[in-house]
Order: structure tokens, then sequence, then C-alpha cells
């Protein structure tokens, strides 16, 4: 049996070999090991806190933290954009406590003071740890958020000088009491915005809107705090910055932490003797292909964290590698996932930290910025969506300069496959930019309205908050939100302007799952997911244990589930129709044409698939009768006409196949050129669609008024479609294939599907557009206001094939975990700490 720490590549070795499965692994990749570089103390960090540094193994910062430490002291806005376990933390704590040292000999107690905001609640308490380690106990350090009790709160007010809380409770909570935290706002030194590239689509264009108004309250209340951020590397980071903050910004990208060798592989499960929708050929899950990797890792005492997409994957690699351990062992393996209640993320955390869980399967919630020092191994069942996430959850591993191994196990999914057999995808492409638009309308009125409440809006605020801010005040005043009462605006209503902000896109308040028999809140769930997976007869785990949602109470808001043991978890099935409301641009490929602009998309979950544990296999389909959901949001859409039909030798009984498999291919793909998750994109493709009188394709933004996924679509379209055309002609199935064409969330069962007309489709769909690796946008100009929309709901009339993949969640698990739906985007792993 190999030692802990055993060399990385060793620990492959015992994957693929010990159980005859090298042929799974498609590629493997060797990082070098690198050197660190030091540098010198700055003058301006306080002994104490050099002292509390030593004490914990740190002798000297490196040169990066160095870097940043310095350029915090000057008052500049700086982003620290390293590698995970580069130590960011150092960089912006040291000068932040070393103010707040200076400021406990105040007469107060606190003459300086300072806010940390993280996305997820874990993230906060990992950073109080931290903070308690470098500082003496005169700097009162406290959480704020939905946890904390009503009792502690008014101390954290009066006497707490580092705040450590969210942007939701920042919104909800502080913002709009600030004459209670005058205090603490006087003396705001440093605000620290921690993994900030979490902050984007919708999500982070609601946070940049947040630090826009505590930078106008705390100009109310005489402070200007710099602001310190911290971010896994992205493209162009100090632009990110710069958006969030609205503020110049100063980015710190070269890293001098060291680095041990890393082993990185590529993983596709077998296909199984299985077969799914129209006898497709299936693979082995990668939740259950995951299970296998993580017990053979943990029989060799290898400490290994499998990150997994959606809230049930986590219970099921849990679940299944306790099954194959047995006792002892599986007592230390567990699930970490939102939802769960407060002392059960608590007691995990510590599992974890202590060393006596060896195994964790885990959402997104530890991709975050938590210590989980001493890891020897990651693995992701399924490609995380982005390449900087990837590299985020891959860091994990390797914490102190060890070797480390990383294996990416591909799903059933286009692009899992795609990239798995396309390793320069992946290891030769630089990471994302972070997109988010603050200007958004859709985003920027709430925020306009929460802002008139806290302080009465003036003409001074406008440049504050961009742009778009004078043509909406007037909007607002029609609708009878805000009042201009001579220089300025004011919030009309009684309620609570701030609650009408969503910061993560929820759609309303969470859903409590209630075990029915007892009374006993088992935990939350998103009102954006819920209509997916706690819909009646949805199963439901927690913890290991089984339920089976007997009533789903919509009014009310609640799921009463009962304990059981199905051998079956359940897949919900939506339909979508689109219509078009208005061409922003269009472009000529040829006789086809691509388009950009708003459209409406209504969905409805209309039944539930039940699906054997163990192969996927398809048991069942229940109806549902569930309300529908209607969201208006930007699109991209190609046309192709019938000449263009007859050249590709596709005849009206072939196209809606053909149309569909293009569809879901080219949803699969989009994460590849547009910082997005599959869940954050949705798609319908009609054989003729009323609004363009044409076969069309549609693929849109799963969030009010647009994320920026589906514009970034259509500026790289011709390397977007080239690449769905590609991944389709790859495969290796004969009729199509989850790896390639099919989606398990399809709305129309995935009928029909014509891989091979989709091919055809797409070439000649491309052989009209401009040249490759051009932007489709270039030069564009034709059909602005066309086409608004008669067609509301044609789709569905006409046959449309939707596939629903906004928000539908995480294909394996059926569950809404990161992704959006209509009326809503899910936060982070869910892991919001909204409410005050």
């Amino acid at each position: 049996m190999p030692p802990r720490h055993s060399p990385p590549e060793a620990l492959l070795t015992t994957l693929t070999d010990g159980r005859g499965r090298s042929d799974r692994l498609t590629h493997t990749e060797h990082l070098p090991a690198r050197p660190a570089r030091y540098s010198p103390w700055p003058e301006s960090i306080r002994p104490e806190i050099v002292a509390a540094a030593l004490a914990v193994g740190v002798e000297q910062p490196w040169a990066h933290q160095a870097e940043a430490m310095n350029l915090a002291k000057s008052g500049q806005t700086v982003v620290i954009a390293t590698g995970t376990a580069s130590g960011k933390s150092l960089g912006y704590l040291a000068p932040v406590l070393s103010d707040l040292l200076d400021g406990t000999e105040a007469r107060n107690g606190r003459g300086a003071t300072a806010l940390y905001l993280a996305p997820t609640k874990a993230l906060a308490a990992d950073q109080r740890r931290r903070a308690a380690e470098l500082a003496p106990p005169r700097v009162r350090a406290a959480l704020y958020d939905g946890d904390t009790p009503p009792e502690e709160r008014e101390w954290v007010r009066q006497y707490a000088s580092y705040v450590l809380t969210n942007p939701d409770m920042l919104h909800r909570g502080i913002l709009p009491g600030h004459a209670r935290w005058s205090s603490f706002l006087k003396a705001l030194r440093y605000v620290v915005v921690d993994e900030c590239h979490s902050y984007r689509g919708v999500f982070g264009s609601h946070v940049a809107q947040v630090l826009r108004r505590l930078r106008r309250i705390c100009a109310r209340y005489g402070s200007s705090p710099t602001f310190l951020l911290a971010s896994a590397t992205t493209a162009d980071p100090a632009a990110t910055a710069e958006r969030l903050t609205g503020l110049p910004s100063v980015a710190v990208t070269e890293d001098a932490s060291p680095r041990g060798p890393m082993v990185f592989g590529l993983w596709e499960p077998p296909l199984t003797e299985n077969v799914g929708e129209h006898g497709a050929p299936v693979r082995r899950t990668a939740t259950a292909e995951a299970a296998y990797l993580l017990t053979d890792l943990v029989e060799r005492e290898v400490r290994t964290v499998v990150f997994v997409r959606s809230r049930r994957a986590a219970e099921l690699v849990a679940l299944q590698t306790q099954d194959q351990l047995g006792r002892p062992l599986a007592e230390r393996v567990a699930a970490y996932r939102g939802g769960y209640l407060a002392d059960e993320r608590r007691a995990l955390e510590r599992a974890l930290h202590s060393g006596r869980l060896l195994g964790l399967a885990s959402t997104s919630a530890l991709e975050l910025g938590i210590d989980v020092s001493g890891l020897d191994a990651v693995l992701m069942a399924g490609y995380p969506g982005t390449r900087a996430s990837l590299w985020q959850q891959a860091g994990r591993a390797g914490r102190e300069a060890q070797g480390a191994l990383a294996v990416l196990i591909a799903r059933d999914d286009p692009l899992d496959t795609y990239l798995v057999h396309h390793p320069e995808a992946l290891f030769a492409a630089p990471v994302e930019a972070t997109v988010l638009d603050p200007d958004n309308p859709h985003v920027l009125a709430p925020h306009l309205c929460a802002a008139a409440a806290e302080l009465p809006l003036t003409d001074a605020d406008l440049e504050l908050f961009g742009p778009s801010t004078a043509p909406l005040l007037p909007v607002l005043e029609r609708r009878g939100l805000l009042r201009r009462r001579g220089d300025a605006w004011y919030w009309t209503r009684r309620e609570r302007a701030a609650d009408a902000v969503d910061l993560r896109g929820s759609g309303g308040n969470p859903v409590q799952i209630v075990e029915a028999d007892t009374g006993r809140l088992l935990g939350t769930v998103d009102a954006a997911a819920a209509h997916t997976t706690v819909h009646t007869g949805a199963v439901h785990l927690h913890q290991g244990r089984t339920y089976l949602v007997r009533d789903f109470d919509l009014e009310n808001a609640v799921a009463l589930v009962e304990p059981a043991d199905p051998p079956y978890t359940t897949a919900a099935r939506d339909i979508t129709s689109v219509s078009v409301l208005d061409t922003d641009t269009t472009v000529d490929w040829g006789e086809g044409r691509l388009n950009f602009g708003s459209v409406e998309v209504v969905n409805q979950v209309v039944g539930y698939l039940r699906k054997r544990i163990s192969t996927g296999e398809i048991m069942g389909e229940t109806k549902l009768d569930l309300p529908p959901r209607t969201l208006r949001t930007r699109a991209v859409w190609w046309t192709v006409t019938e000449d263009q039909l007859l050249d590709a030798d596709i005849p009206p009984d072939q196209l809606p196949g053909a149309a569909h498999a293009a569809e879901h291919a080219s949803i699969g793909l989009l994460p590849l050129f547009a910082t997005c998750d599959r869940w954050d994109i949705g798609g319908v493709s009609v054989p003729l669609h009323p609004d363009t009188g044409l076969p069309t394709v549609f693929v849109y933004d799963g969030h009010p008024g647009g994320a920026g996924f589906a514009e970034r679509g259509f500026r790289r379209a011709v390397e977007w479609l080239t690449a769905t055309r590609a991944a389709i002609a790859s495969c290796e199935c004969e009729r199509g294939c989850p790896s390639c064409v099919q989606s398990p969330k399809c709305g129309n069962g995935n009928d029909p599907l014509d891989k091979a007309a989709a091919v055809r489709l797409l070439d000649v769909l491309l052989a009209g557009a401009p040249g490759a690796g051009g932007e489709a946008g270039a030069g564009a100009g034709a059909g602005a206001g066309a086409g608004a929309g008669a067609g509301a709901g044609a789709g569905a009339e006409l046959g449309a094939d939707a596939d629903a993949d906004a928000g539908a969640g995480p294909e394996e698990a059926g569950e809404a975990e990161t992704g959006a739906s209509p009326g809503g985007v899910a936060g982070p792993d869910g892991e919001a700490s909204a409410g005050s």
C-alpha cells in the first residue's frame, strides 16, 4: 500500500492499473514544480502581525504578498490574482490587521474598522480563524451572517472592528440599517472582496451595484475605504476589479509561491451494457466513476476531495463510496453541500480541517479558499464550466507543496467528451475573463430604488451608478417607485426596497424541506431550483438518507418529505418556447443569418423521469402540473433558408432532428467560449419560427435581462459553431448519444435527433460564415428592431424542440445547483446567507 503523500504518478498508476482502467485515461499532463521567491516584510506591517506570522511558520512573505501589502497601504484598489494556495489571504490580512491594531489605540477601541465579503458563509468562517491566528484579541473579529444569533448582532454592530459577512447581508442587513452601523462605517478603512472571480454574470452585476451603494453610504459618514480583492487566476483581473468596485485597480498577478509537481489526468468512463433513450449507448456516470476512484484512494489513506455538479451528486458519491468501503473507513467519508443547516456545515469543516475525514464529496462550496491543507488528490466529476474553476478546484490539492494528483472525469456530455479528447483546449488556452455588466437595467433599477431608500438620490450619484442611471430614473418614477422632490429622488413605498432585489436570483424565498411525520427542518433549496428538484415525487437525499417528496406546496414554499428507499433517482422534464422581442444586430452568413437580441422564454416543468441509480436506465415517466414561468432575456439565434436545406440534403422530415441535435450540442459547447456554466444557458430549436419565418435555433441566457453569455456566443460564433460541428462529427456513436447530441434534460425526450443531418446543417451554415477566428459581430448593423415578436408560445404550438438547460440543473442529478431558471439565478452552490 503506497504511503501517504505518494508521488502523484504513483497515485494515478494505482487508479489505472489496479482494476484494468488504463484505457479510460485519455491524456496525462505533467506540470512542473516551481520554487518560491521571497521579499522582506514591508516596514508598514506591525511587528505584532509579523511575529504572529512567524509563529505559524511564515518567516518571510512571498514576493507577490509583499507587493500587495505595499499597494494596500498606499491606498490603491488592488486585486491579488494568483494561483490556489498562493497565500492571497496574508497579502490582504497583514495590512488590514495592522491598521486595525492601530485603531485599537483609539479611545473607543476601534479607530479603524474593516469589512470582509465572501460568497459563502463557510469561507467567512474560515477567514475569521485565519485572522485570529495573526491578530491579538483586541482586534475584535466577528461573523455577521444568517447564522448569527440576534443577540450577537448588536454586539457586532457596536464593538467589532473586523466584520466578516457576505454580499447578501451587506445588501439586506447593513446598508438598509446604515444608521445603526454609523460608528463602524465612519471608521471603515478597508473592504476586502474575497474570491471575486465568483461574482460573474447577473450575480456579479448585482454585487457590483451593492459595492457602489456601500461607497455612497461610506461617503455619507466621511469614510473612503480602500478595496482589496482576491481572485483566482482570470484574464484581465484589474478590469474585473474595476467593474466590480467602480474604482481604478492595480493587479498583482505574478505568483511567487512554491508549487509541487502536479499530474493532471483526463478520464473518460467506460460504455456500459445499458442503453438510453432510443437505444443510444450510455457511459457510466461521472458520479459513479468518481465513487469508484474515491474508494480506491481512501483505502490507501489518500486525502481526497471530489467536486461534483449538484447537491444530489455530492450525496450519491459519498453514499456509494461508503457502501464500497464498509466500516471503519466509511465513517471517514462525507458529503458537503449548500442547504445543510449551520451546525452540520461547521462540523464537516472542522472534520476536514483536522484530517479526520479522508474523502469528501463537495459541490463548488469548497472550490473557494477554505483551508483544506494536506490534500493529496482532487477528482472532478464533470467539467466545472470554466477553466478558471477547473484550476481553482485542481489547486485544492498539494497545498503543502507536495506533489498532487488532479483527475477530470468526463460526464456523458458534448463538452466534457470534447475536452478529454482535445486536451489543448484545457492546457494550451488561457483562463477566461469574468463577465459582468453592472449597467444591465434589470439589475440597476432595483438597486437605485434600494439606494434611494437608504439616502435620497441626487445628480451627484449619477456617475457612481453608471451611464444607465439617468434614463432609468424617470422610468422608475412613472412606475410609482421613486418620486422627485426638488433635486432628489425618494423611495415612495412602505415596504423595504432592498427586499425587492434578489442578488442570487433564486426567484423568491427558499423552499423549506420538512420531514412530514416529525416536522423537522432538513434544509432548504433555492426557489429557482424547486420546480425541478422538490416537485411531488422527487427523490431528495440528505446526509446519506433518502426521502421522497410527498407534497410540494408552492404557495407556502414547503416541500414535505418522508423517508424512503427507492431504487431510482428523479430528473425533471420541462418544455420551453421562445418569442423574439427585439433584434439588436443581424449578420449575414451567406444565405443564413446570425442574430442577437431580446427574447421572451416560457418554461414549464411537465413531468419527471425515474432513473435507476446504478446505471441511469430510465424506468418510467410521471406527469406533473406546475405553473409556467416567464423570462425576458438575451439570446443568439441563427436561421437557414430552404435553398440551404436543399444544398445540405436535409428533407423536411429530417429538419426537426437536425436542428434539435445542433441546438443540444451548441449549448454543450458554449461554455468553452463564454464564462458560463451549461446551466446558465438554454436553447430552443424550431423548424419554422413565426418571428423569423425560417428554421431557427436559439441559445439564450437563463437570467433576467441577460448575463452576457449569449452575446459572447454571438461574437465568437464562428469558433463556437465550428467546435460544435467537430464535437458531433468526432463522436464514435452511430445515431447520437449523450456525448454529442443527447441531453438528459431535454423537454422533448431527445426526440427527434438526427446526428448526421446536424453535421450537414452546420456545414451549410458555416460555409457562409466570416473567416474563422473573426468576430461575428464585426461590421454588423442591419436588423435593429426587426422581428419584434408576435410569437409567444408559438414554439410549443409548432412542435419546437426545447432544451431547457437553463436552470434545469446538472444532468446526472437533475438539480439546479449553479444555474438559473426562468425568473431567477441560483448562486454558487446555493450558499447564500440572505436575511438580516
